[in-house]
């Protein structure tokens, strides 16, 4: 498969295995990725909304995560403006990894929705 003129963007961590099985989903296409290590820098609250806007705010929080539980957030009931911000503060408590591929943004390990949006994409 042919790079594409879009730069597709992992937002994940290091230790995450279904982060990495997107940076090698990517690297066996040959299609160069821009990687966006939480562990290092949180993906801003804009980057966020485009998640929220297309799967909803509850589908970004790994309630399973350790982050969560030392949080204390398993009874928490938050409205989707508040977890959006912790989100932004806390971007461990994000589920791994976010993949945006132009106008595509999913959530998660999708390989045959990434091979479409890849396919989709503009050439370049």
């Amino acid at each position: 498969m042919s790079t594409t003129g879009i730069r597709p963007q992992v937002f994940g961590t290091k230790k995450s295995a279904d982060t990495r099985k997107a940076q090698r989903f990517f690297a066996e296409r040959r299609v160069p990725v821009h990687f966006v290590d939480l562990a290092e820098k949180a993906a801003s609250p804009g980057e966020l909304r485009r998640f929220a806007q297309k799967h909803g705010v509850q589908a970004l929080i790994d309630r399973e995560g350790k982050r969560f539980a030392e949080l204390g957030l398993r009874t928490a009931m938050y409205g989707d403006e508040r977890w959006l911000a912790i989100l932004a503060d806390e971007p461990l408590l994000l589920r791994q990894p976010l993949v945006r591929i132009g106008n595509y943004v999913g959530i998660g390990v999708d390989e045959a929705a990434w091979k479409e949006a890849l396919a989709g994409a503009p050439k370049g």
